[in-house]
C-alpha cells in the first residue's frame, strides 16, 4: 500500500479550532492556509498525508455556538469527522475554553490523535504544572494528556506538534511554515527551502520590474516634487489633528471622568467611555500606536468600574479582563516602564475585586497574587516609590479581604497592617491626597472589623471613629464630591451600628439615620447606580432592626418596606453578585423579626425560611465569611422561635449552636457569643448561658437585643463600668471635626 492510500480523503484539509477571544488569529490562519500556494515541484508528490495539492483548501473555521460541553452540534461533529487534520490555535484563553477542549476530545475519539497540530500564539506551554502559573496555560487539558480505554483524558501526558508564533520564537511566517509543512507530511526544512528558492525567483522578477518602473518614475519626480510640499503639509495637518484627538480622550479619560464620578453620574460616565472607545475602533491599525493602546486599556478599565458600580459584575469582568490583556503586552514590551507596570498591576487588582464581589475566591486571590507579582518585579525601578507604595498598600487590603473571607484572620490582620503602615506614608509624605486618605481610612476600617471579630469592642470603635473622622475632614473638604458622601455614609453606618452593639442605641440609630439620609439623596442623583441602591437598603434594613428594638415597630416595618424591594430588584440585576444576595436575606430576616414582634408567627416562619433558602448555598460556598455565618445562625434561631414546635425548633437551634461552636478563627466575636447565648437559653441550658455570658460582659457588648433577652429570663447583666472607661480613652482622639 502506497502513503497515499493509506490516508483517506476527507472533505476538509484541516479543521481550525480556537477561541472566539482568538478571532484575529483564526482570521489570519484561515487565510494563511487557504491562500498558500504550493511549491509546484512538491505538487502531486505521494505523502503519509496524502497527495500534495496545488492549495490547501478547504479549511474549516466558523462553528456554532454550542448547547452546552458534550454537544458539540451537528455541524461541527460533521466538519470534524470530515476534516484530515485538527489545527489548535493555542492561547490561555484557548486552554479554558470548554469547546475547544471538546474539539480536542471528539478529534483524538476518532482515532486521529497523531494529526493534531498547535498554534502558539500566546501563554507557555505546561505553565499550569508550575505553582502559581496557571493562567499562563496555552495548552488544553485534552492536549496535554492521551486518551484512555473509555475515551477520556488520562493520567499519560503527551507533548502535542506544535509551532510557535510568538515574537522571539518562530514567528508567524515561520510557524505557518511548520504547521503546512505538517499537514503535507513534508520535512519543514525541505518545504523552506522551496519556499526560499520561490522566493528569491519572486524578488529577481521584481529586482526587472523595479528597473523599468525607476526609468518611467524618474520622468515623473520632477512633478512629484512640487506635489510633495502640500503632502508634508497635509501630514502635519494630520498629525495635528490626532494629538489633539489624543489629548481630548486623554481628558475624558482623566479629568472628566473624575469630576463626573463626583457627581455620580454614570449614565454619562457610560457615555464618555464609550464615545472614547468607538474613536479607538476608527483608528487605522497603522495609527494604533502603544500610546492609542494604554489609553484603550485606560478606557477599558473605566469602563468596568462604571460596570462595577453599575452591579453588572460579568459585563465589568469583560472590561477588566480586555484591559489587562492589552496593558500586558505593554508591561512585557516595556519592562522597565514602572508607570505601564503599575497601571497592569492595577487592572488585574480590579479583575480579582470583580471575582471577590462574585464570591469566588481562588480566583480573585489568584489576581490579586499576580498583581502583586509585577508590582514586585517593578519595585527595583520605580524613582517614585509613592505610586509604587499606594498600589502595594491597596493589594496588601485586597489580599487581607479574601483571607478574611476565608475564616483566616490572623493572616488577614498581617496584612490589613501592612496597609495601615504604608497608607501612613503616603499620607504623610502627601496629606493633599483623597485617595491616600482613603485608603488610610479603609485600613482602619478593617482592622476595626477584625478587632470586632475577636471581641475588642473598645478597638473596633476607635478603629471606625478613625475612618469616620477621615472619611468627615474629605467630605467637608469637597462637599460637592457624592462618590466622597458615599464613602462617609458606608463608615458612619458602621460606626452606628457597632455602638449600638455596645449599648449606645441612641447614637447608633442618629448614625445609622444619617448613612440613610444621605444614601436616599444620593439614589435620586443618580438612580442607575447600583452601589446608591444597594446602600439605601442595605442600611435602611439595619437601621429598621434598632429602630425595632428601640420600640418603634411601624417606622421598623416602614423601612423594611423600603428595603426588601431594591434589594430584590438587585439580586435579580446580578445574582452573581453574593453580597447583595445576602443582604436581601438580612432584610428578610429583620421582616421576620418584625412579625414575630407584632404576634405573626406563621408570616415569620415564611420570611425567615425564604432568608434561609438565600443563606444556605452562600454558607456552602463560603462556609467561613463571618457575616454569611451570623445571618445563618440568626435565620435558624428565628425560624426555630417562629415554628411553636419544639420538635421543629430543636434541631435548628442544635444547628445554629454547632456552627458557632466550630469557629476557630474570631470565636469570640460578641455578636457570636450572643447568639450562643440566645440558642442556650431557648434549650433549656441556662446555666451554659450564664457561662457564655462572662465574655460578652468583659467585651462591653450590651447590644438591645441581648439585653431584652435576658431581662425576660430574669438574669442580672450589669454595666462594665471598666469597658466605658476604656471606651472613652480609645475615642478620645478620634472625633469628626
Amino acid at each position: 500500500m502506497t502513503p497515499a492510500a493509506a490516508m483517506p480523503d476527507f472533505r476538509y484539509r484541516a479543521f481550525i479550532s480556537y477561541s472566539h477571544r482568538d478571532q484575529s488569529w483564526a482570521d489570519w490562519l484561515h487565510k494563511a492556509l487557504e491562500t498558500y500556494a504550493i511549491p509546484k515541484r512538491l505538487v502531486g508528490q505521494a505523502t503519509a498525508a496524502g497527495v500534495i495539492p496545488r492549495r490547501l483548501a478547504p479549511v474549516f473555521r466558523d462553528r456554532e455556538e454550542l448547547a452546552s460541553a458534550t454537544d458539540l452540534g451537528r455541524k461541527v461533529n460533521e466538519a470534524l469527522a470530515q476534516s484530515g487534520n485538527l489545527v489548535v490555535i493555542c492561547s490561555p484563553h484557548a486552554a479554558s475554553s470548554r469547546w475547544v477542549n471538546e474539539e480536542v476530545l471528539a478529534f483524538k475519539r476518532l482515532g486521529r490523535g497523531e494529526r493534531i497540530f498547535c498554534l502558539i500564539v500566546d501563554g507557555e506551554p505546561n505553565a499550569g504544572d508550575t505553582p502559581g502559573q496557571a493562567a499562563r496555560e496555552c495548552f488544553a487539558p485534552a492536549l496535554r494528556h492521551a486518551l484512555d480505554a473509555d475515551g477520556q483524558p488520562g493520567a499519560q501526558r503527551c507533548e502535542p506538534i506544535a509551532a510557535d508564533a510568538r515574537a522571539g520564537r518562530d514567528g508567524k511566517a515561520n510557524a505557518k511554515l511548520k504547521l503546512i509543512a505538517g499537514l503535507l507530511d513534508l520535512d519543514y526544512d525541505r518545504l523552506k527551502q522551496r519556499e526560499l528558492k520561490r522566493r528569491h525567483r519572486r524578488m529577481a522578477a521584481l529586482t526587472t520590474l523595479a528597473l523599468v518602473v525607476t526609468a518611467i518614475t524618474t520622468t515623473l519626480a520632477i512633478a512629484a516634487l512640487f506635489a510633495r510640499h502640500a503632502a508634508v503639509v497635509a501630514r502635519n495637518d494630520a498629525e495635528r489633528r490626532q494629538k489633539q484627538a489624543e489629548d481630548l480622550v486623554d481628558f475624558m479619560l482623566g479629568d472628566l471622568n473624575d469630576k463626573l464620578r463626583q457627581v455620580s453620574r454614570l449614565d454619562i460616565l457610560a457615555a464618555v467611555d464609550d464615545r472614547a472607545m468607538i474613536y479607538f475602533h476608527s483608528l487605522p491599525t497603522a495609527d494604533v500606536t502603544d500610546e492609542a493602546l494604554a489609553q484603550r486599556a485606560k478606557a477599558l478599565e473605566k469602563i468596568g468600574s462604571v460596570r462595577l458600580d453599575q452591579g453588572q459584575l460579568a459585563a465589568a469582568l469583560a472590561s477588566f479582563e480586555a484591559a489587562a490583556e492589552i496593558s500586558a503586552a505593554l508591561a512585557a514590551k516595556a519592562p522597565a516602564n514602572t508607570a505601564r507596570q503599575l497601571a497592569y498591576a492595577q487592572i488585574l487588582s480590579f479583575v480579582g475585586m470583580t471575582h471577590w464581589n462574585q464570591g469566588r475566591l481562588d480566583a480573585a486571590q489568584q489576581g490579586f497574587e499576580s498583581a502583586r507579582t509585577v508590582l514586585q518585579r517593578a519595585r527595583p525601578q520605580a524613582a517614585d516609590l509613592l505610586p509604587w507604595q499606594y498600589q502595594q498598600e491597596m493589594i496588601e487590603n485586597d489580599i487581607g479581604h479574601v483571607l478574611e473571607a476565608r475564616g483566616r484572620l490572623d493572616e488577614a490582620t498581617g496584612h490589613y497592617r501592612n496597609a495601615l503602615a504604608l497608607s501612613e506614608k503616603l499620607v504623610a509624605a502627601r496629606p493633599d491626597k483623597t485617595e491616600w486618605a482613603l485608603e488610610l481610612g479603609g485600613a482602619h476600617n478593617n482592622l476595626g472589623k477584625l478587632a470586632l471579630m475577636r471581641g475588642d469592642l473598645a478597638t473596633a470603635i476607635a478603629e471606625y471613629a478613625a475612618d469616620d473622622a477621615i472619611e468627615t475632614t474629605l467630605a467637608a473638604r469637597a462637599p460637592g464630591d457624592n462618590e466622597q458622601r458615599d464613602n462617609m455614609l458606608v463608615v458612619r453606618a458602621i460606626l452606628g451600628r457597632t455602638l449600638a452593639l455596645a449599648g449606645d442605641l441612641e447614637t447608633g440609630t442618629r448614625d445609622l439615620q444619617q448613612a440613610v439620609d444621605i444614601a436616599a439623596q444620593l439614589a435620586k442623583v443618580d438612580p442607575a447606580n447600583a452601589s446608591f441602591q444597594e446602600r439605601l437598603a442595605q442600611y435602611s434594613s439595619q437601621l429598621a432592626r434598632l429602630r425595632r428594638l428601640g420600640g418603634d415597630l411601624p417606622a421598623a416595618r416602614a423601612l423594611t418596606a423600603q428595603s426588601l424591594p431594591i434589594l430584590l430588584a438587585l439580586t435579580r440585576q446580578d445574582p452573581a453578585d453574593i453580597g447583595k444576595q445576602r443582604e436581601f436575606a438580612e432584610a428578610q430576616l429583620e421582616q421576620a423579626a418584625q412579625s414575630l414582634a407584632g404576634g405573626q408567627a406563621e408570616a415569620a416562619r415564611q420570611q425567615a425560611q425564604s432568608a434561609l433558602g438565600i443563606l444556605a448555598p452562600l454558607s456552602a460556598r463560603q462556609p467561613d465569611d463571618r457575616a454569611t455565618l451570623l445571618a445563618t445562625a440568626q435565620a435558624k434561631l428565628v425560624l426555630a422561635a417562629a415554628s411553636g414546635n419544639a420538635q421543629t425548633a430543636l434541631p435548628l437551634r442544635s444547628d445554629a449552636l454547632d456552627a458557632i461552636h466550630a469557629v476557630k478563627d474570631g470565636a469570640d466575636d460578641p455578636r457570636l457569643r450572643a447568639l450562643q447565648v440566645e440558642a442556650l437559653l431557648a434549650l433549656g441550658r441556662k446555666a451554659e448561658a450564664r457561662a457564655a455570658l462572662q465574655p460578652l460582659w468583659g467585651s462591653g457588648y450590651r447590644d438591645a437585643a441581648l439585653l431584652n433577652l435576658l431581662q425576660r429570663e430574669r438574669i442580672d447583666y450589669p454595666v462594665n463600668a471598666a469597658f466605658r472607661q476604656k471606651l472613652l480613652a480609645a475615642t478620645a482622639t478620634n472625633t469628626r471635626p
